[in-house]
């Protein structure tokens, strides 16, 4: 069910939760967190669409800023809204909310009456982000705070610096959260026989892939090793391409040839194929939502395995040879 709300208020919006709630039962009950996602206008339906699959998992109440930046700054201040429930939100219920003029810079007035009440609140900007997400009217009243480097600004790279500079406790990345199968996997591998120790390590993926980094940064502070990782070019696959682990004159390699299948290869093992698909927006989402307080390896590998990484090889047009 939809329920169109124009030129409205916060109050208008939660007498009307309230309504939906006596006259369909406690569809707005038995909520876990409030999720608040400040999204551009072009992929808003996206993340709703992504928090709705997250939901079944994590059943909250979903909060959309929904704002167009393109519009003029002087226009008339307004609120129009939307209210999703059932079918059309998941395990949630939906509350989207697309200000206009002034009233679209005052974001934490817009929400306060909305929040549930004893409840952790989650903040996610899938596109644009602050600066300082910690320090921002959003994050300041967030227990956890959400960005993605890939779309945070045109150089996923810069971005990336951008998190290290200026990480607050509670920050986290989709960046980091598409880099966890591959830890995993590496992680399972060295657990096994023979036990040396690692001498040196091989990342390599595309340009556009801040996971790439991160992932060379988590092996450089795990193992504390030579660790290079190269980037390559528009013409190469997107994301992360392969580890090369050396242990002597011998090398692990884990390489992702297409799709979701990637091949391990270990001295004196046949050759595996081993499932690593890349991690969907839901996927992303509810992983970071299983947990609500902060992720300190990833503030370790952000601030103190990234600064100490060094820069990567020159962008070449294929993968490490």
């Amino acid at each position: 069910m939809i329920v169109d709300l124009p030129d409205t208020t916060t109050s208008g919006i939660s007498k009307a939760l309230v309504k939906i709630r006596e006259e369909g039962g406690a569809v707005a009950l038995g909520r876990v967190l409030t999720l608040v996602i400040a999204s551009d206008e072009a992929i808003t339906e996206e993340a709703i669409e992504a928090a709705n699959d997250a939901s079944r998992e994590h059943p909250m109440r979903v909060i959309v800023i929904s704002t167009d930046p393109d519009s003029a700054p002087d226009a008339a201040p307004g609120l129009d809204a939307e209210i999703r429930v059932g079918g059309d939100a998941g395990a949630s219920e939906v509350v989207i909310l697309r200000p206009s003029g002034p009233t679209a810079t005052d974001e934490q007035s817009l929400i306060m009456g909305l929040l549930l009440p004893d409840a952790p609140v989650v903040v996610w900007w899938p596109g644009r982000a602050p600066e300082v997400p910690g320090k921002s009217p959003l994050g300041l009243i967030a227990l956890r705070r959400i960005t993605d480097a890939t779309r945070r600004h045109a150089d996923p790279q810069l971005a990336l610096e951008a998190c290290a500079k200026n990480y607050t406790p509670g920050d986290t990345d989709f960046a980091w959260t598409r880099v966890t199968l591959w830890r995993a996997q590496l992680a399972a591998v060295l657990d096994q026989p023979p036990y040396e120790n690692v001498t040196a390590v091989q990342v390599s993926g595309s340009a556009d892939s801040p996971s790439t980094t991160l992932l060379a940064a988590w092996l450089h502070l795990a193992l504390q090793v030579q660790t290079d990782y190269e980037l390559t070019g528009p013409e190469s696959s997107q994301g992360i391409h392969g580890v090369r682990l050396f242990r002597g004159e011998e090398s692990i390699d884990l390489v992702r040839k297409h799709g979701g299948v990637a091949t391990l290869t270990q001295p004196g093992q046949p050759t595996h194929d081993v499932a690593l698909a890349r991690r969907s927006l839901r996927d992303c989402l509810a992983d970071e939502l299983r947990r609500l307080d902060p992720d300190e390896l990833y503030g370790e590998v952000i601030t103190g395995g990234l600064a100490t990484l060094g820069a990567p090889s020159a962008i070449t047009e294929g993968p490490l040879a």
